[in-house]
């Protein structure tokens, strides 16, 4: 469990084959404070550290992640979003993010203002029952609030901390971003589209 709430921005300082899998390692300012096993949100995709280096932790993602996700665009050098896991007790400064990604966006717009910028994302038609206008959702691991929903896009304001803190700041119309919808609309909205029910009972 995940806050979207960035603890650190890394860089990908190292990407190996293995099998259809990746192993990434990633430096990291917090990196020796993990240990292997723990968990780790890199932009926004639970991943579990299994190893950790001086300066880098390595994570590996497996062939259905690199597919479902925009892990499999990461190159050597690429900068992250990263959150380690909540701890029981610790404050909820953000929102519920599971670090599973529901689908991945494209940025159509992005609008640079002197108090921020508007970033318009395009995404499936059918996610917009898991948008709501002033909710929540998670782009590439960022907790960010929902300014405004039409089917098959929205958009988020992005002030200047979270420009300057995260990877959002870099972003250009055109690039892949995972999205993660809020845990309570999509389980408010269970039973209908994409969550069906599941009668008790049945495998």
């Amino acid at each position: 469990m995940f806050t979207g709430l960035v603890e650190a921005v890394g860089q990908v300082s190292r990407i190996e084959r293995k099998g259809r899998n990746r192993l990434l390692l990633i430096k990291a300012p917090f990196v020796q404070e993990l240990e292997s096993g723990d968990s780790v949100a890199v932009n926004g995709c639970c991943l579990t550290v299994v190893g950790v280096e001086k300066a880098a932790f390595m994570v590996e993602a497996v062939a259905e992640t690199l597919r479902a996700t925009t892990l499999d665009d990461l190159r050597v050098g690429t900068m992250v979003n990263l959150e380690r896991a909540l701890r029981l007790g610790e404050r909820l400064g953000g929102h519920f993010v599971l670090g599973h990604v529901d689908e991945v966006g494209r940025i159509k717009q992005i609008e640079r203002r002197s108090e921020g910028s508007r970033m318009v994302i395009k995404n499936a038609a059918e996610s917009f029952q898991f948008l709501v206008a002033k909710g929540s959702v998670a782009v590439d691991g960022v907790s960010l609030t929902v300014a405004g929903v039409k089917r098959g896009e929205f958009w988020v304001n992005l002030i200047p901390f979270t420009l300057e803190k995260t990877t959002l700041g870099q972003r250009r119309a055109g690039e892949r971003v995972n999205l993660e919808y809020d845990l309570l609309v999509k389980a408010a909205r269970r039973g209908e589209g994409s969550y069906p029910a599941v009668p008790f009972g049945t495998e």
